[in-house]
C-alpha cells in the first residue's frame, strides 16, 4: 500500500481510508494508495510553510541545484525500473514510458544547471539612488497533477518549483501516482530537506480542493480539463493567489499541397497515437489543403489502418486508456461520429491478446468532419483524428484557429513566407513547422491560448512563473 509523503515520512490518510489502483491493461487491482482528505492537506501545507523559515529555505540556490542533479542521476540509474512501474501505472507502451522517465530525469538535470542562474536586476535611476531587483520564491507552491504523464509532470511542474526556493505540496492523479511517490523517495535520498516536498494523494474533489482552496498556499498549477480548471480558479481567487494552468487542446496538423508529404505522414500518425491520444498536445485535427486531399489522406489511412492498441509489453502505437470511464467517453465520440454519417476512413485494431478486461480503444480516423461537428472542436483525449479540407491560405488559419482551444499547431510547408505568416497567425502557445513536437521540450515555453490555460511551463520562463519580483530602492546620498 502507498502512503502519503509528508515532512519527509510516509504517513497513512487520516481517514485510514485507501483507494484502489488498477492496471489500465487488464482492469485489475495492484495496488492501493492513501484516500487524503483536508486533515492530511492541512498537514502537508504546515510541513511546507515550516521548511521555508527552516533547512529548505536557507539553503542557496547552488545547492538546491546540486539536490535536483542528484535526484537526475538517481533516477536515470533506475530508469527501467521506474519505466516499468510508468506503464503498469498509465497503461503507456514501453518505449513511451521509457522516453517519459528519461524526460522527468532532464527536468532535474536542466533546472538543476539553472537554479543558481536566475538573476536579479540594477535599475540605472537617479545619481544618489541605488535600485536592484530581486526574484524571490512565492512561498508555498501546490500541484495538482493529470494521470497521462505523471513522470514528465512532476519534472514539468514541481521541480522549477523547487529550483526556485519555493515548498512544494503535490496531489498527482488518483488514476496515476506511483512515479511521483517514487520520486518522493529519491529526492530524500538526494538530500532534500524534510518538508520542501509533500505529496497527498487521493480523490480530486477532496483533497484536490482542499489544496486549491488552502489558505496558506501562495500558487497553485493545474493540468486538466477546463472544468476542473475553472474551479481551481475560482478557489485559488477567494485567496488572490496566482494560478498556472494547461487545459487542454484540440491541435491542428495543416498540410499545404508543397509540403513533404511523406515525412508528414510519420508525424500525423504518432501525434494523434502517442499516449494513446491522451495528450494535451494532441495533434486531433489534420487540415489539408483540397488539392492534396485525397493523396494525403489516403497514405494517411494507408499508415493508420497499421495501428494497434496492446499492452505496454507489446510496445504498439497505442497502450489502453486509463480507465473504464475514459474508454466509454471515447467510444461515445467514436459512436455518436459513425450515427452521424460521417465516414471512418481507417481504423487500427486492439492487437491479438490482450487481456479482456483492459481500456482499449482502436486508433480512428475520421473523415471529411463537418467544420461545426463535436468531433472538430471537442478535446476527445484519445486515439480518434479528425480530417478536414481547406482551400486557401486564409481558410487554413481559419480553420486552425476554429476551436476554444490554443495550445499547438503543426505547419507543412516548404514555403518560407508561409511558413512566417502562418506562425504569427496561429493562436496558440507553440508553433511547429514541418515537425509536431520536441522529445519532451524541457528548454522549450509551453502554455496556451483562450480555454487552453494561462502561465507558462518549461524552460526558463517557468522559473519566472515561481518566483515573485521586488523592487528594492535604497537612497544613499551625493
Amino acid at each position: 500500500m502507498q502512503k502519503n509523503f509528508i515532512n519527509g515520512q510516509w504517513v497513512a490518510a487520516a481517514s485510514g481510508q485507501t483507494l484502489p489502483v488498477h492496471d489500465p491493461s487488464t482492469g485489475e487491482v495492484f495496488d492501493e494508495i492513501a484516500r487524503s482528505v483536508t486533515e492530511d492537506v492541512n498537514h502537508a501545507v504546515a510541513a511546507a510553510r515550516a521548511t521555508l523559515s527552516g533547512a529548505w529555505g536557507k539553503m542557496t540556490a547552488t545547492e538546491r541545484g546540486r539536490i535536483l542533479s542528484r535526484m537526475s542521476a538517481l533516477i536515470l540509474a533506475r530508469a527501467e525500473e521506474l519505466a516499468q512501474l510508468e506503464a503498469r501505472d498509465t497503461g503507456k507502451p514501453l518505449s513511451q514510458a521509457r522516453a517519459d522517465i528519461q524526460v522527468a530525469a532532464r527536468y532535474c538535470e536542466f533546472y538543476g544547471g539553472a537554479a543558481d542562474k536566475v538573476h536579479g536586476q540594477h535599475i540605472p535611476y537617479m545619481n544618489d539612488f541605488h535600485v536592484v531587483v530581486l526574484r524571490e520564491p512565492y512561498g508555498v507552491t501546490a500541484h495538482i497533477l493529470p494521470w497521462n504523464y505523471p513522470a514528465q509532470m512532476f519534472g514539468r511542474s514541481v521541480v522549477p518549483a523547487l529550483a526556485m526556493g519555493n515548498a512544494a505540496v503535490l496531489k498527482p492523479s488518483e488514476d496515476a501516482c506511483l512515479t511521483p511517490l517514487a520520486f518522493a523517495a529519491i529526492a530524500k535520498e538526494a538530500g532534500l530537506p524534510d518538508g520542501a516536498l509533500n505529496i497527498v494523494t487521493g480523490l480530486g474533489e477532496e483533497a484536490g480542493a482542499a489544496l486549491s482552496a488552502h489558505p496558506d498556499i501562495n500558487l497553485i498549477t493545474f493540468t486538466g480539463s477546463p472544468e476542473v480548471g475553472t474551479l481551481v480558479q475560482k478557489a485559488a481567487a477567494d485567496s488572490l493567489i496566482k494560478c498556472v494552468l494547461e487545459l487542454g487542446g484540440k491541435s491542428p496538423q495543416v498540410v499545404f499541397e508543397d509540403a513533404d508529404l511523406d515525412r508528414a505522414v510519420q508525424f500525423v500518425i504518432r501525434a494523434i497515437t502517442q499516449n494513446g491520444g491522451q495528450t494535451c498536445s494532441a495533434g486531433s485535427r489534420l487540415l489539408v489543403q483540397q488539392s492534396i486531399y485525397d493523396r494525403f489522406i489516403a497514405m494517411v489511412a494507408e499508415r493508420f489502418a497499421q495501428t494497434a492498441a496492446g499492452t505496454p509489453a507489446m510496445d504498439r502505437e497505442c497502450g489502453p486508456l486509463i480507465n473504464r470511464a475514459q474508454k466509454e467517453r471515447v467510444e461515445g465520440f467514436i459512436r455518436r461520429a459513425k450515427d452521424s454519417g460521417i465516414q471512418v476512413l481507417a481504423q487500427g485494431k486492439v492487437a491479438d491478446g490482450v487481456p479482456d478486461g483492459g481500456y482499449y480503444v482502436a486508433p480512428t480516423l475520421f473523415g471529411p468532419v463537418p467544420r461545426d461537428h463535436q468531433l472538430a472542436c471537442s478535446e476527445v483525449f484519445g486515439p480518434v483524428l479528425s480530417a478536414m479540407p481547406f482551400t486557401d491560405e486564409e481558410d487554413a488559419v481559419r480553420l486552425a484557429n476554429a476551436t476554444e482551444f490554443g495550445l499547438l499547431a503543426g505547419i507543412w510547408t516548404r514555403d518560407g513566407g508561409r511558413q512566417t505568416r502562418m506562425a504569427k497567425k496561429m493562436q496558440c502557445g507553440q508553433v511547429y513547422l514541418n515537425c509536431y513536437g520536441a522529445g519532451g521540450g524541457v528548454e522549450l515555453p509551453f502554455g496556451g491560448y483562450k480555454k487552453s490555460g494561462h502561465g507558462r511551463e518549461k524552460g526558463f520562463l517557468a522559473l519566472e512563473e515561481f518566483c515573485i519580483v521586488k523592487t528594492v530602492v535604497q537612497y544613499h546620498g551625493e
